[in-house]
């Protein structure tokens, strides 16, 4: 399984498209599967052939967040340093690429999933899809999605679904900005949404991108290395060794019992 793509890569129709092809471990933020990620990204950016670029998945899960069997087996404090700057790269990478960014999601999406589908530009989802910000149960925070998420977000809806990790709909997830829009049929939307894509030129939709996500920009040049020095120093601390322990014995950690 380690020399199979965790990413597969394809063009059709002047949209490359990046599928998160991961499922034995619901396409979690493998250092793997991100390297991947990044290396798409950047080969469709040099493709003068490639319009926009659609991220989706296989299996019932987009992205289920970072992968705590990875985290759980490694210096506490290198690990979280080298996968909170890795992250930051991948998040600034979707937001910075001229091309429009269109996911295309029918499953779930928890923790960093979240963050990579608030980094996107346009996000359809599956009405049978399901959203949630699982990290205080871990013992922490979602410390770097922030910098995608809060942009997003209502400030209503971020107080309540940081706070509570509870899991909510698509309908919901479009209602509070997270998503585009939810629907029955994604991949006849994604149809509809590339067919528009293609109407406008590839210097205007440059440029058009870049005054909508200049502000999310300017939010990662203000506050990116104070969250990822957070983020770091929370790895390794007796609450998030319980709640990954926890996580992976599929038990309730001590505190909520």
């Amino acid at each position: 399984m380690a020399d199979e793509p965790f990413v597969q890569y394809g063009v059709d129709s002047g949209f490359a498209t990046l599928t998160l092809d991961s499922p034995h471990n619901r396409n979690a933020l493998s250092s793997k599967l991100v390297r991947e990620l990044l290396e798409g990204l950047q080969q469709a950016a040099a493709d003068p052939a490639v319009r926009g670029i659609v991220l989706t998945h296989t299996g019932n899960t987009f992205c289920a967040g970072a992968d705590l069997s990875e985290a759980s087996n490694a210096d506490p404090a290198v690990a979280a340093d080298d996968r909170t700057r890795v992250m930051l790269t991948l998040l600034r990478g979707i937001i910075e690429v001229p091309k429009p960014v269109v996911a295309v999601i029918d499953g779930n999406v928890r923790a960093g999933g979240m963050g990579i589908v608030a980094a996107c530009d346009i996000v359809i989802a599956g009405r049978d899809s399901s959203f949630a910000l699982t990290e205080v149960r871990l013992g922490l925070a979602p410390f770097m999605i922030s910098l995608t998420l809060l942009p997003r977000l209502s400030s209503r809806a971020a107080s309540r679904y940081y706070l509570t990790g509870e899991k909510f709909d698509a309908d919901e997830a479009a209602a509070i900005g997270l998503i585009t829009t939810a629907v029955d049929d994604p991949k006849a939307e994604l149809a509809t949404v590339c067919a528009n894509l293609r109407k406008g030129s590839p210097q205007g939709l440059a440029e058009s991108k870049r005054l909508v996500t200049a502000a999310m920009l300017a939010e990662f040049d203000r506050s990116a290395d104070e969250l990822a020095a957070r983020s770091a120093s929370f790895f390794g601390t007796e609450e998030v060794r319980e709640g990954m322990m926890a996580f992976l014995q599929r038990r309730t950690p001590s505190w909520a019992q």
